[in-house]
């Protein structure tokens, strides 16, 4: 029997037990203990860590926020703030999905759907629905105007927990599709960040005729390991690519969660401060500690550390497409993020027709860089047309 294909208004409302629980929970906090500041920052890590992070989030950057989501931060107001804009919730191939959902007051607007990372949420985009909706009153040209769908991924937030296997990127990409359908949007575009950057391609590559173009924040394009491919590359491009090996080896979130993601979730789902170092490692450069506590607590009052861990698991055992995407794709690299070798690009994806690199901004351009992204996610559409 089919499930219900009901859009149904959706509001955050967390039981004060809950925030009651979350701190009482972090005032009975056990602190790891870790090496003397002089013993970690040695010199010894290479590539993308900062320093004093070599073996991992430091004892510091935890006890520091843990203080603050205890006796600083705000959750009835960080929720007033995210209850601000239209949510709603939707049963999509079993799985309930949790989404925001904008109209541009301008009628021929592109639809567009935009897919966070983890460990992001759907907060992730929020800074960017007023200039992406209404251009006119954010000193743009209407005729860059988006309709704006942001859901929660699968197990992530309120979109969890899942409760079947095989929530990877290609049936999350399916999911969006229906979605987007529901919604009345027969051609739309996709933009992604970190896990949405994979997922956003699949939309367009299992939906061709639907996908007017994909903006992405990074192409995971690899070496496939024929000799071959490197020939030719300058010294800057195999330093760089040197770099991207480093980079790949330091995710250590990558590896733990599609190794044993339900190994590791008995320790998240137990302990806040365990939630927010794990998501720390990826969320600590962020400007504004809130976004982070935003972020963690969304988490935690949802209990979604396993189900989100577990998309890693699944898409790690999908099967990879053998061909090329033929659809046009547009990247927005930023300067402290993943980087990819043009030459590998090209190899997967024979439409690239927009090729940007900034000298700002990082893994989550959204929150540091949102001017850039907003302007290249423009440029890209209006190439389209």
């Amino acid at each position: 029997m089919a499930g219900s294909t009901d859009i149904t208004p959706f509001r955050i409302e967390i039981p004060q037990a809950d925030l009651d629980d979350l701190r009482e929970r972090l005032a009975r906090v056990r602190w790891a203990n870790e090496l003397p500041e002089d013993q970690v920052t040695d010199g010894r890590a290479a590539g993308p860590v900062q320093p004093g992070w070599e073996y991992g989030v430091p004892l510091s950057f935890v006890q520091d926020l843990v203080a603050r989501w205890r006796n600083g931060f705000d959750w009835r107001a960080q929720e007033a703030r995210l209850n601000a804009f239209p949510q709603f919730t939707t049963e999509i191939d079993g799985q309930l999905v949790h989404f925001v959902h904008v109209r541009s007051p301008e009628p021929d607007a592109t639809p567009l759907i935009l897919t966070h990372g983890w460990p992001n949420t759907f907060v992730e985009y929020l800074d960017l629905i007023g200039p992406l909706t209404d251009p006119r009153a954010h000193g743009g040209d209407p005729a860059d105007a988006f309709h704006v769908v942001i859901p929660s991924l699968p197990g992530f937030g309120f979109s969890g927990p899942t409760r079947e296997k095989d929530w990877g990127a290609a049936r999350t990409a399916d999911a969006w599709h229906e979605l987007m359908n529901r919604l009345g949007y027969a051609r739309y575009g996709a933009h992604g960040n970190d896990a949405g950057a994979i997922v956003s391609p699949e939309i367009a590559r299992r939906h061709p005729e639907a996908v007017v173009g994909v903006h992405v924040n990074q192409i995971f394009s690899f070496p496939s390991g024929d000799p071959a491919e490197l020939e030719g590359l300058t010294p800057d491009e195999l330093q760089y690519l040197q770099f991207l090996g480093q980079f790949v080896d330091h995710a250590i979130h990558d590896h733990a969660q599609r190794a044993q993601p339900q190994t590791l979730a008995h320790a998240l789902a137990d302990s806040p401060s365990g939630q927010l170092a794990w998501i720390g490692q990826l969320l600590g450069g962020l400007p504004d500690p809130d976004v982070i506590l935003t972020n963690a607590s969304i988490y935690w009052f949802t209990n979604t550390a396993a189900s989100s861990a577990r998309f890693y698991y699944e898409n790690a055992r999908e099967e990879k497409p053998a061909e090329p995407t033929a659809f046009p794709i547009g990247l927005a690299s930023f300067a402290y993020d993943f980087r990819p070798l043009r030459r590998f690009a090209d190899r997967d994806h024979t439409e690239i027709v927009h090729w940007n690199e900034y000298d700002r901004g990082g893994h989550w351009a959204a929150h540091d860089a949102p001017d850039l992204l907003i302007d290249d996610i423009r440029a890209f559409f209006h190439k389209l047309g």
